[in-house]
């Protein structure tokens, strides 16, 4: 998997294309992302103590990474590499040639 938590990527199918947002969470083994503030779902929680609200809540779901593209600066998007600079392999952008 090219993307990691924290890079900041676009929406690019689905329900929520054009959305911007940062990775929070990254399942590799499944090829999923949770996108900041995209593709929101209702979940049912309990009550675990008595200060605890229980109730409907709305939390990030997953994305296929397919359906995410990196974004760079000047809000385009591009895919990413990896390149080898000074013997360490670093991650870069395709479509500027910038190291992430």
């Amino acid at each position: 998997m090219r993307l990691k938590k924290n890079d900041t990527v676009k929406i690019i199918t689905g329900k929520d294309k054009g959305k911007t947002g940062r990775i929070v969470k990254c399942e590799p083994k499944k090829e999923r992302v949770y996108v900041q503030g995209c593709n929101m779902i209702k979940k049912a929680v309990k009550k675990k103590t008595t200060q605890d609200k229980g109730g409907i809540i709305e939390v990030e779901g997953p994305i296929h990474i397919s359906n995410v593209a990196l974004l760079v600066k000047g809000g385009q998007t591009s895919r990413v590499g990896y390149k080898m600079v000074d013997g360490k392999k670093v991650r870069y952008a395709k479509k500027t040639g910038e190291v992430l």
